[in-house]
This record gives C-alpha cells, sequence and structure tokens, in this order.
C-alpha cells in the first residue's frame, strides 16, 4: 500500500514556474514507477509524465516537452514535477500515481495508486 499527498500547486502567471512534490508514504516507494497527470475541468485524466523506479528513464506527453521535469528522491520517497514556461491552457488539477509496471505508463489504468491532486491556475 502507497499513500500519495501532492503539494506545491497554486496560481501563478503566464511564463513563470511551479514545482510540485507527492510525498509518498511505504517503505517500498523506489520499486515503483511513478507518474503525473492531470485534469482540465469537463476533461479526461492526461499523462503528463513518468519516471522509472531507479530514475533513469523520463517521458513526457508531447504538450510538456521541454517545459516540464520529472525527477525523484528515493531516499526521501518523494517524486518531483517541476514546471517551467507556464500556460493557461496548463491550468488543471495535477495527480501524482505510483505504478507496479517497470516503466510506468501513459494510461490511467497502468497506476495502482493516486494522490488527491493539487491546483495549477496559470493566469494569462
Amino acid at each position: 500500500q502507497v499513500q500519495l499527498v501532492e503539494s506545491g500547486g497554486g496560481l501563478v502567471q503566464a511564463g513563470g514556474s511551479l514545482r510540485l512534490s507527492c510525498a509518498a508514504s511505504g517503505r517500498t516507494f523506489s520499486r515503483y514507477a511513478m507518474g503525473w497527470f492531470r485534469q482540465a475541468p469537463g476533461k479526461e485524466r492526461d499523462f503528463v509524465g513518468a519516471i522509472s523506479w531507479s530514475g533513469g528513464s523520463t517521458y513526457y506527453a508531447d504538450s510538456v516537452k521541454g517545459r516540464f521535469t520529472i525527477s525523484r528522491d528515493n531516499a526521501k520517497n518523494t517524486v518531483y514535477l517541476q514546471m517551467n514556461s507556464l500556460k493557461p491552457e496548463d491550468t488543471a488539477v495535477y495527480y501524482c500515481a505510483a505504478s507496479r509496471r517497470v516503466g510506468g505508463g501513459r494510461a490511467v489504468y497502468e497506476y495502482d495508486y493516486w494522490g488527491q491532486g493539487t491546483q495549477v491556475t496559470v493566469s494569462s
């Protein structure tokens, strides 16, 4: 069992930056690939990016590639999402998720545990 708690969301102007954190409970955090998803009002939950259990591999949705960076610190049981050059269309609730699959995945069903989400609002 893994419990996830996101933090770091807020209101930022377009072009600004935010760093989200996701703190995990449990002793087996390093065994999980971690992903970030986001959901805007009235829309489906979309994949943002993921990182392998070791942190050696990351991949992103095309919409955020080059602007967002995922990292993890297994000693602190925490995964991060650094978001730069934010755009109004990045406005959403951001969720972190843990997957038993080696590389995580791009689909919601590939993740086993979810946090409660943190709101990110980008003003124009």
